[in-house]
């Protein structure tokens, strides 16, 4: 059974990815960026593998959705899988079901920080382009040129395109999730962490029947602090990094809890992030 680890993109997930291998594995391993390959992003290849011929057609790959995930789950083996797609259907095909599913763990971050960080991830040139992006109900993510040379190149297994809509949709779409679910604010990790990874981790152990120590918490949250992972990346580099249009790979870990939208943003992007996602913003308390 899968446990989805649901986000926006730029939103926490990498984060909480490392804060869930640092929980399973503490001290016993020496971590590095490269363990987060034990949480799979999907839709992913392996997962599609015999399945489908064009792994960048969306349309192929959503009405694969739920027979990859009973392939996956054919070993009865638990696992958690990584994505930013939308949870709701394509062409009637649902993204998944209850019977594949296990729990969900949902990581919000306020859009006006979101949009700071896409605009690096993505290259945009501009904030505009930025908001275009998380403000576009129809939009996918999906490999640009550059990473899929990276990819091919160095025959590295990829991710598959994601229906993520607008922020304001894809919250609200998983949200839906009605088994097994856990909202997290990003803001909530870096604010009071320990009350927060603590609470995710009690999630965990009430979904897979283990218990976590209050030393195996807290030293999660010291293995998977955001100093460490900056750090790593420095040092090592990590393949889930995005490349410029000179090929060259932008800092993945960007500003992370320094990233402060009201020293950032310009007034009318701040407006146009306020008025087009009012409602939500205001559901999760991000405006008064």
């Amino acid at each position: 059974m899968i446990i989805w680890l649901s986000s926006y993109p730029k939103s926490g997930n990498t984060w909480l990815r490392f804060f869930i291998i640092s929980l399973l594995m503490g001290k016993k391993t020496k971590l590095n960026l490269n363990h987060l390959k034990a949480i799979n992003t999907y839709p992913h290849v392996d997962q599609f593998k015999d399945l489908i011929s064009n792994f960048l057609d969306l349309g192929e790959v959503a009405k694969n959705w739920i027979t990859s995930q009973e392939k996956v789950n054919s070993d009865k083996a638990l696992r958690f899988f990584k994505t930013h797609n939308m949870l709701g259907n394509l062409n009637g095909y649902p993204f998944t079901n209850s019977q594949n599913t296990l729990g969900t763990i949902h990581i919000v971050r306020d859009p006006r920080n979101v949009v700071t960080s896409v605009k690096n991830h993505y290259n945009f040139s501009t904030f505009d382009n930025a908001l275009k992006f998380i403000s576009n109900e129809k939009q996918i993510l999906t490999l640009s040129d550059e990473e899929k040379k990276k990819y091919r190149e160095k025959e590295i297994r990829y991710p598959l395109p994601q229906i993520i809509g607008s922020w304001g949709s894809h919250y609200k779409s998983w949200k839906r999730m009605k088994t097994n679910y856990l909202l997290v604010k990003y803001e909530d990790l870096v604010d009071k962490p320990n009350e927060e990874f603590a609470r995710i981790a009690i999630f965990i152990e009430s979904l897979i029947k283990v218990n976590f120590s209050n030393d195996q918490i807290s030293t999660a949250i010291e293995l998977s602090s955001f100093n460490k992972l900056e750090n790593m990346e420095k040092r090592y580099g990590f393949i889930e990094s995005s490349l410029n249009k000179k090929g060259e790979k932008n800092k993945f870990f960007y500003l992370g809890p320094k990233n402060n939208w009201k020293k950032i943003l310009d007034k009318n992007i701040i407006k146009e992030i306020d008025k087009k996602f009012k409602l939500e913003m205001r559901e999760l308390g991000y405006l008064k």
